[in-house]
């Protein structure tokens, strides 16, 4: 992606039928911004970041995110945080896709959001 530019995240979505799907929109030494696009019933799995901070922003659909022992509700608009080391996880327990942006700061070594 060339820079500056106007990103529609939607755009480039990558949904998939057997995993949670996922682009990178933008990755340097100190961001990496990535989609995670779901279909109905697809998760993520409980995880943690060492070093990196992780901000999830729903852009479209709703689902159950995972936080430190919490199961909270989101939909589009809504944005949660989940601190360094702290586990987190995304199930989409709509009845539609769930598209998240994914922000990690630090970026990590390897691209996966």
């Amino acid at each position: 992606m060339t820079h500056p530019s106007v990103i529609r995240p939607a755009d480039h979505a990558v949904y998939a039928a057997d995993k949670m799907g996922k682009a990178t929109l933008f990755e340097s030494p100190r961001l990496l911004v990535g989609l995670n696009a779901f279909e109905p019933g697809q998760e993520h799995a409980l995880h943690a970041h060492a070093g990196q901070d992780k901000v999830y922003h729903v852009l479209d659909g709703e689902g159950l995110f995972l936080l430190d022992g919490h199961q909270l509700p989101m939909t589009a608009g809504d944005l949660l945080v989940a601190p360094e080391g702290v586990p987190h996880g995304v199930r989409n327990s709509g009845p539609r896709r769930l598209l998240v942006l994914a922000v990690l700061a630090p970026s990590p070594v390897k691209s996966h959001s």
